[in-house]
């Protein structure tokens, strides 16, 4: 940010980590090579908030087979109407075709033999293969809770890796406007709403590629392809979360839809719940169900974890003057503020003073009566699998396998990178190391891991800097959902 090409060790071991943990959920994604930190110090404003702090500068080595990206095409645009900016290369379309050579003919080149003869065809191909990679990729990230943070053209990978993780996070309870990056003041990068900018780069893309590429054949390769693989593979993906092996049904989709608005109403835990579900019973024994609903509603928000989450952001003054403002200046307005943010504050206020008078007797009766009812719905379904196979006991042993490795039980949640960091900035890189050895088994705990600081002998000196790091943290197990003070942390 202040132009001195110096990256710090917070970023450094959130992007180290992060994309291993990608690897190792099976999702496309640059890598990590290695992560080395130095003595250098450069002074940062984390929040933008005119509090600087002096950081230690950390280089990270990654791995990709290019860095190539869509807005690397966009060197080529021409003067914006409105900016008067234009791309370096405007006009230079012999380098719009070198780049598309090279891109195609090293890391397409099957489409490159195939179309060698027709340059547009060739184009088209290409076009469409990297629509559907790219349709793929957020299907993959829609199914693990994970936010990217900032989707601009820049960070979308031509290959159709996960590239440049800045102010990602994994979705804790489940909120489908989840927001993870603290400066995205609009929501524009919102967890619901990364298939459709993705779906906007690729517009964007293929607005680049012109004329190697005329834009209505790449405008009806995104309309035809992008939209239908997409649904297509996120409702595959969510079939084996939740165990449905044998049959595809389309009252599949409205299932997982349901199960998501559960999981909304409850303020259940995302990546918890999916994996709570492979021991659900599919038999209905009453007390069976009630030990289920015990663990399921234990992964459910607090009446203490929804007073934080929908705790009123602005000052009622501010707000008052934003509202009279809508309504006498609407020019002035649209200059500092949008309705779906007043709306949005709106709701927030209401929901918090119904919370005020809620129970946590209340909440728990609620939520088990919300559960119940979708688990009626489950059950029924995973009946429809049992009456299409012929021995039900293997048929739950391959249900709970798939489940299983489809739902992990680690990611990398903001809390356990926090105290990771929090370690490592006081001198203990050992916490960063666990917490890496656990990412790379997620699916299930490996055996003989154990969720604890590496032997004292190894740790030597830095022991006393770890515990400093850690006395203001509860050790939780990794698994666990985020305890309250997680709450307030802030990636921008």
């Amino acid at each position: 940010r202040r132009a001195d090409g110096r990256k710090v060790l917070r970023s450094s071991i959130r992007e180290f980590l992060c994309s291993e943990a990608m690897f190792h959920l099976g999702i496309p994604t640059t890598r990590a090579g290695t992560c080395v930190t130095s003595d250098s110090k450069v002074v940062r404003d984390i929040f933008y908030d005119g509090n600087p702090k002096s950081e230690r500068c950390t280089v990270v080595l990654r791995i990709a087979s290019t860095f190539i990206r869509f807005g690397s095409f966009e060197i080529f645009k021409p003067t914006d109407e409105y900016t008067g900016r234009k791309g370096p290369s405007v006009n230079r379309n012999d380098i719009r075709i070198q780049m598309l050579d090279y891109v195609i003919s090293t890391f397409y080149p099957e489409i490159h033999k195939a179309y060698s003869d027709n340059s547009i065809q060739r184009n088209a191909a290409f076009f469409k293969e990297i629509t559907k990679r790219t349709a793929r990729l957020v299907a993959e990230w829609q199914c693990v809770g994970f936010c990217h943070g900032v989707l601009n053209t820049d960070n979308m990978s031509i290959v159709g890796l996960t590239i440049d993780y800045g102010p990602f996070g994994f979705m804790d309870r489940y909120d489908p406007e989840h927001i993870c990056n603290g400066s995205d003041n609009t929501g524009r990068y919102a967890y619901n709403k990364q298939p459709e900018i993705c779906k906007w780069n690729l517009g964007k893309l293929a607005e680049a590629l012109v004329p190697e590429l005329p834009l209505e054949i790449s405008e009806l390769i995104l309309e035809e392809e992008y939209d239908a693989e997409f649904e297509k593979h996120y409702l595959q993906k969510m079939r084996k979360k939740l165990g449905l092996i044998h049959l595809e049904l389309e009252e599949d989709s409205k299932l997982v839809s349901e199960l998501l608005e559960t999981m909304h109403l409850t303020g259940g835990d995302f990546t918890n719940i999916f994996y709570l579900l492979s021991s659900f019973s599919v038999d209905s024994d009453p007390s069976k169900l009630e030990d289920f609903l015990e663990k399921l509603t234990s992964q459910c928000a607090s009446v203490e974890e929804l007073k934080v989450a929908f705790k009123p952001q602005m000052d009622p003054r501010q707000l008052s003057m934003m509202l009279m403002l809508a309504q006498s200046n609407p020019q002035l307005f649209a200059l500092i503020g949008t309705k779906a943010n007043i709306n949005k504050e709106l709701e927030r206020i209401e929901q918090f003073s119904k919370l005020q008078q809620l129970t946590a007797a209340d909440l728990l009766s609620r939520n088990k009566r919300h559960w119940k009812e979708w688990l009626e719905k489950y059950r029924v379904r995973l009946q429809k699998e049992i009456e299409s196979v012929s021995d039900a006991d293997a048929w739950n042993t391959d249900r709970v396998k798939v489940m299983n490795s489809n739902n992990p039980k680690y990611i990398l949640r903001n809390y356990i990178a926090q105290n990771a960091i929090e370690a490592a900035e006081n001198g203990d890189f050992s916490e960063v190391r666990n917490v890496l050895k656990l990412l790379e088994n997620p699916f299930q705990e490996a055996e003989g891991f154990r969720e604890v600081q590496e032997d004292a002998e190894e740790e030597g000196a830095t022991a006393t800097a770890a515990a400093c790091a850690q006395e203001t943290r509860s050790r939780l197990p990794y698994c666990s959902k985020p305890p309250l003070w997680a709450s307030e942390l802030c990636v921008t």
